[in-house]
């Protein structure tokens, strides 16, 4: 897996989550926050030559069986249920990330974990 590879599935995740009704946003965890200024400040400071771009607010790694494990912190709209948009935002991004799969290998397991961190 490359790291292009990653950043399509985070970006694919998070314009699926982006365009789900009901969302505000996508928000990253602190140590998400915490994490990206270091790299920023160490890639600043090394020559580096391949950029590595989080996508705020999604996280995703390979599970150890081959597929893909996706989760996503967002913020919803106070004039929504929040079970109703999570359940959207999962299905939306499962159903994304499995498009941008088939590209590459169509077999791969989605799993998808939504977390509403506020409402506003």
């Amino acid at each position: 897996m490359t790291t292009s590879h990653r950043e399509d599935i985070q970006q694919a995740a998070a314009a699926a989550a982006l365009a789900a009704p009901g969302i505000a946003a996508i928000q990253p965890a602190l140590a998400d926050r915490l994490a990206l200024a270091a790299s920023r400040v160490y890639h600043a400071m090394t020559v580096c030559t391949a950029s590595h771009h989080e996508v705020a607010g999604i996280r995703c790694q390979q599970t150890p069986g081959g597929g893909w494990h996706v989760e996503v912190r967002c913020i919803v709209h106070a004039d929504r249920r929040v079970v109703d948009v999570a359940r959207r935002v999962r299905e939306d991004v499962r159903s994304a990330v499995i498009a941008r799969l088939a590209q590459r290998d169509p077999t791969k397991e989605v799993t998808v974990l939504v977390t509403v961190t506020r409402t506003v």
